[in-house]
């Protein structure tokens, strides 16, 4: 029997998919990157994630680390990798645009999902609309362009703190799936659910650090962002989803 709940994992490799898939994930957001984030991944991720999870894989788009307004050049690339990703397999893309001036970008995102229900595929808003100036008007447009679901924290940096946004924008959701997002955990989800029974759709990464199997380490050289180990991994683990599916299911 179907799960009457979404339980996404948010990976950026095909083990912590795998775990996502142990844990009880009903469904994917593949990305590179998470450790910033998360940035697009390769096409070839996604076939191979596709092909050992059988989830349902959504794709991030993102094509930086960083602010969500992207130049032209950079937008004719995103909607290049659209299409590749979602000729790849993705299920959905998963991405967003603001304007200068802090709203979401009507043209861009009206093109990204008509392309994605072009291909018979869904589209989500991603925390884009936690950075935009009024998320009122933002969900009120996702509903007028058909926009499947919207990732949201309630424009704070958890999701519990943003309870009482979200509180607001439930009513006014329409056919529009509200994923929550951001600091997701079974005792968060309890808590959430205490004031929003109805959530019934959450986004974690359950992610854990281990240690790199590197035996030689060059201790004063690093290749990634400054105060962090080069040597410890981000990895899924799927006692995290597991606790988070059993809260779920109660």
């Amino acid at each position: 029997m179907a799960a009457d709940f979404v339980l996404e994992a948010c990976v950026d490799s095909l083990d912590s998919a795998l775990a996502a898939k142990e844990g009880g994930a009903t469904r994917l957001e593949l990305c590179a990157n998470l450790l910033i984030g998360g940035t697009t991944p390769m096409p070839s991720l996604v076939r191979r994630v596709k092909a050992a999870t059988g989830l349902p894989t959504h794709a991030l788009l993102r094509p930086r680390f960083g602010d969500f307004l992207y130049t032209g050049e950079e937008f004719s690339l995103l909607l290049e990798d659209a299409a590749a990703l979602l000729e790849a397999g993705a299920d959905a893309i998963v991405s967003g645009f603001l304007t200068p001036e802090g709203d979401l970008d009507r043209q861009r995102l009206a093109q990204l999902v008509e392309l994605c229900h072009r291909a018979g595929k869904r589209f989500t808003l991603h925390r884009a609309f936690d950075m935009c100036r009024d998320p009122f008007a933002a969900l009120e447009l996702c509903k007028e362009l058909g926009v499947d679901t919207v990732l949201t924290s309630g424009q704070k940096n958890t999701c519990l703190e943003g309870l009482p946004l979200l509180e607001e924008l439930w009513p006014r959701r329409g056919g529009v799936e509200l994923l929550l997002g951001a600091g997701i955990s079974a005792a968060a989800i309890r808590r959430i659910r205490e004031s929003l029974p109805q959530a019934r759709a959450f986004h974690m990464s359950g992610k854990i650090t281990v240690e790199s199997p590197m035996s030689y380490r060059k201790g004063d050289v690093s290749m990634g962002l400054p105060g962090f180990d080069e040597y410890t991994l981000w990895r899924t683990d799927p006692e995290n989803l597991r606790a988070a599916r059993k809260e779920l299911m109660e």
